[in-house]
Parts: C-alpha cells; sequence; structure tokens
C-alpha cells in the first residue's frame, strides 16, 4: 500500500544541534523561501534541554498552520520532544538524534563507534566548545574550507549537560518522519543514524556529506523538507 500523501504545510521550523547557531541552516532557508515557504530558524540556546525546549515552543506558537518541524543533530532531541504540537505535521532529522521517551540516548549511542568529534569537545564552565582542528575537519568535513572558518567562529558554547538530558515524549511514533542520513558523518556514527531512521520507519535519504549535510548539501536537504511539507522540489518549484 502506498504511503499517504504528507499533509501540505506552508511553514516550517528549524533547530540546530550542538556547536551551532541558525546561520547553519542558511542554504536550506534560501530554497525554501525560493519555493514559497514561511521558514523560522530557532536560535537554540543549547543551555538545557527545557530552555532549547521553550525557544523552539515559541516559535511553534507564531506559525499559522501545518508546520514541518526539523532538526539537525541534537536538534532531534528538541524535534522528538514537540513534534507531538498539534500544528506540526511532519518531522525530518538531519544527521540527528531521535530518542524514544525516557531514553538514555547517551547509552544507545555507546552501542556504535564513537565519532573522532569527540576527542576535540573542551569543557570549560560547563560548557563546551570544539576545537579548531576537530571542528573543521571531523564536524565540517565536507564543507568548504572557507565556510567552515566561519561556522567555528560563530559556533554556539554548550552545556555539558545537555547531551544527556531525557524526553518524555516521542513524536516520530505518531508523526510522519522523513530522515537524512550522512554517509561521511565524523560526530554522529551513521549506522546509528540509520538506526534510527529505521526505528521510526521515516522516509530515508543516504547523502555523501560529513555531518553538516545542511552546510554541504543544502538543496538535497531542503528537497527532503519540501517532500515533508507535500511541496514540489526546489527545481520543480524554480520552473
Amino acid at each position: 500500500m502506498a504511503a499517504p500523501a504528507p499533509v501540505k504545510a506552508h511553514n516550517v521550523v528549524l533547530v540546530h544541534g550542538a556547536w551551532a547557531d541558525g546561520s547553519s541552516w542558511a542554504g536550506v532557508i534560501e530554497r525554501l523561501q525560493a519555493a514559497g515557504l514561511h521558514v523560522t530558524a530557532v536560535q537554540n540556546p543549547l543551555s538545557s534541554l527545557e530552555d532549547s525546549l521553550a525557544e523552539t515552543r515559541r516559535a511553534l506558537a507564531l506559525q499559522d498552520g501545518p508546520t514541518v518541524l526539523v532538526g539537525h543533530s541534537w536538534g532531534g532531541t528538541v524535534v522528538s520532544q514537540l513534534g507531538t504540537d498539534p500544528k506540526v505535521s511532519a518531522l525530518v532529522y538531519v544527521a540527528a538524534r531521535a530518542p524514544d521517551a525516557g531514553e538514555d540516548f547517551v547509552a544507545l549511542s555507546g552501542r556504535f563507534p564513537t565519532g573522532p568529534v569527540r576527542a576535540g569537545i573542551q569543557t570549560h564552565d560547563g560548557y563546551t566548545l570544539l576545537s579548531k582542528d576537530a571542528f573543521l575537519n571531523d564536524f565540517a568535513n565536507g564543507v568548504d574550507r572557507d565556510k567552515a572558518q566561519v561556522l567555528y567562529a560563530e559556533q554556539g558554547a554548550t552545556a555539558a549537560s545537555l547531551f544527556a538530558g531525557r524526553t518524555t515524549e516521542a513524536a516520530w511514533r505518531s508523526k510522519p518522519s522523513w530522515y537524512a542520513v550522512s554517509k561521511q558523518d565524523r560526530t554522529i556514527d551513521p549506522d546509528l543514524e540509520r538506526y534510527l531512521a529505521k526505528r521510526m520507519k521515516a522516509t530515508t535519504v543516504e547523502l555523501d556529506a560529513g555531518h553538516l549535510s545542511l552546510v554541504s548539501h543544502p538543496k538535497q536537504v531542503a528537497d527532503l523538507i519540501l517532500e515533508a511539507a507535500g511541496q514540489p522540489s526546489a527545481a520543480t518549484a524554480a520552473r
């Protein structure tokens, strides 16, 4: 039986992950806007799960109808918790976490190889940043070097306690979901991403990209979001 057609959504809310900010979505945003969608990039505070949920909840409250909720990396935790909001019509995960309700995601991740980015995490006063080498070579592998340097300067300090936060909801159990696996990911193991995508029965694409596929492959990521929104791809919309 064919899957039901996605609910047509005009709104997209984007949630970035650790060591990033909303500007990492720039290439995706311009393509979604060109296709006529209303896009909001949450400036995720990365100070606690509660703070991130509150900021994203405020963004969702401002949407005027069906909304695709998109998370990159740790932002998938926020998507999994808040995706049960009645306005959310679909979920998109981009090289992202997708915890089950109450799940110890750190323990789950431990069943898969540790990405080399882990060695570059530096902690100061309870917050973490990535070393320059880890950011450029592992976190942003596959991204144009000059662009990666800018992203490194913009990286968001991330609470060391953030990663242990547990959700109480798993929106992917009740909402249609899409997942973009990064085959060259050096932050989250690609096989963990595949496991998560399979577990949620997501419509899945595999990109020949590192962790920041939203930067290096913005067209493919935008097209996946457009599919989840029941909209034509960026190429089709441009005709």
